[in-house]
């Protein structure tokens, strides 16, 4: 898989000086949490990103619940952390995907090309047996890290706002059905979903930090080859990303719509449906 890493390619290359490991662990519904799972063991050599402080922007009216960053602030932080443009970076979470997607996904759109998930995250890697450690690393300021956004990546409000009512192109909502039926909706102001928009609940690829063969992960997304252009989008810009990094497996080049749902409907007169 051209976005994963496996444990044993990670054990074999921990020397490589050009590595950089991130831990991206967070929980929606506790800020602090991420952190300290971290201080209470994490990956040798790995340095923590917060997905409030460094992968989230400034809350407005419009743009979601978790807005993008400022990428030039992003690209700073992220050589503040010791990454270049040579550095080859891995991310990990607790194995679900969701939180290392959303850093993955931000390096990619700024252009990062080396940048890889950890297969199975840190539970499995626990569950391996494989070492663990509570050291803090001190960050070493790199040299040079190129920001060059990758535009084609992104797909704008205006841009869905147009597309539903484009046959050639389709709009995945990733939630889980019951949030994208209208039947709950705990976090945002409607429930239902954007019109026209099919559900592909992002966790159906990934259990328990296993992920699905690529047999499974090409059959899940074939329906949609026939389009001519695939947006993408969860609740605010987050688990989203899950699919992005399967949809890419499977040879799709996916757009991500960052501020998702929370953003749809944070614009009074747009259409919500519901099951």
């Amino acid at each position: 898989m051209k976005n994963f890493v496996t444990q044993t390619w990670l054990l074999e290359n921990y020397s490589n000086d050009n590595l950089i490991i991130l831990d991206a662990r967070a929980e929606l519904n506790d800020p602090k949490a991420g952190y300290h799972q971290y201080k209470k063991g994490h990956l040798k050599r790995a340095q923590f990103v917060s997905l409030e402080d460094t992968m989230t922007g400034k809350v407005s009216e419009h743009g979601g619940r978790h807005p993008l960053p400022d990428m030039e602030v992003f690209i700073k932080e992220m050589m503040q952390l010791g990454i270049s443009d040579s550095s080859t970076v891995i991310i990990y979470d607790d194995g679900k995907l969701a939180m290392a997607g959303r850093l993955w996904w931000l390096l990619k759109y700024a252009g990062k090309a080396k940048v890889f998930l950890l297969e199975g995250g840190i539970k499995q890697w626990v569950d391996n047996g494989l070492e663990m450690t509570t050291d803090i690393v001190e960050p070493q300021s790199s040299g040079t890290l190129s920001l060059n956004l990758n535009e084609s990546m992104i797909a704008e409000f205006s841009e869905v706002k147009t597309a539903v009512d484009l046959e050639q192109t389709a709009i995945i909502d990733s939630r889980a059905y019951e949030r994208y039926s209208g039947q709950v909706e705990p976090l945002d102001r409607l429930p239902g979903h954007i019109p026209s928009a099919l559900n592909y609940p992002w966790m159906e690829l990934v259990n328990e930090g296993t992920i699905a063969d690529n047999q499974k992960i090409n059959e899940k997304f074939k329906s949609l080859e026939e389009y001519e252009d695939i947006i993408v989008h969860c609740g605010s810009g987050i688990t989203g990303t899950v699919n992005v990094l399967f949809m890419e497996e499977a040879g799709l080049k996916p757009r991500l719509y960052p501020g998702g749902y929370s953003d749809w409907v944070s614009y009074e007169n747009n259409p919500v449906v519901r099951d």
